[in-house]
């Protein structure tokens, strides 16, 4: 039963290193032969997509350890209807209780937009207007630089320049996208 419980363990971290953490060469296949030889490939097939499937529930809910507790559970309770064993609500429990923190962290990575702002800064610069041809609008500019980046890469920075209306019409427009997301918050 101690090999039983060593192979669901390492089946789990298959799946997470496979979904969350992508390594993609920790395959389906890999998994089977290495963990589980004597299962036939549809035998294998059913665990996997089940305890993917647990995962998968147990990670996007983020579920803490009264939730898992109560999921597990419910879910052994239903054992004979694509429920679990108390030994894989056992592993499913040590698992998460282990992972959760690498786990999250790694679905917020993979939701993040990219590039990603990685710095802002900002000045008022009245010699960058005074230098423009256009003498009528030789009043102070701020100027924004963004620093951005993808994981792992360099950064590139973009430089703008706002004169005074235009630093009143963004701080505007922010008023407003602020204000409905307060309405969207309210409502929820």
């Amino acid at each position: 039963m101690a090999d039983a419980a060593k192979a669901l363990s390492g089946l789990l971290s298959g799946i997470a290193q496979n979904v969350y953490y992508e390594k993609e060469e920790m395959t389906e296949d890999l998994l089977r032969r290495e963990l589980f030889p004597d299962l036939s490939e549809e035998q294998f097939r059913l665990l996997f997509d089940k305890m993917r499937g647990l995962l998968k529930s147990i990670a996007t809910a983020d579920m803490d350890p009264a939730q898992l507790e109560a999921f597990l559970t419910a879910q052994t309770r239903k054992q004979g209807s694509g429920g679990v064993t108390p030994e894989q609500a056992a592993a499913l429990s040590r698992f998460w209780k282990s992972q959760r923190v690498r786990v999250r962290e790694s679905l917020l990575a993979q939701s993040r937009w990219e590039p990603g702002l990685r710095g802002l800064s900002w000045r008022v610069d009245l010699q960058a207007a005074a230098g423009r041809p256009d003498a009528a609008h030789s009043g102070p500019v701020a100027l924004v630089e963004l620093e951005l980046g993808r994981a792992g890469q360099d950064s590139e920075f973009v430089c703008l320049e706002f004169d005074e209306a235009r630093v009143n019409q963004m701080l505007k427009k922010m008023a407003d996208i602020q204000e409905s997301v307060d309405r969207i918050v309210q409502h929820t």
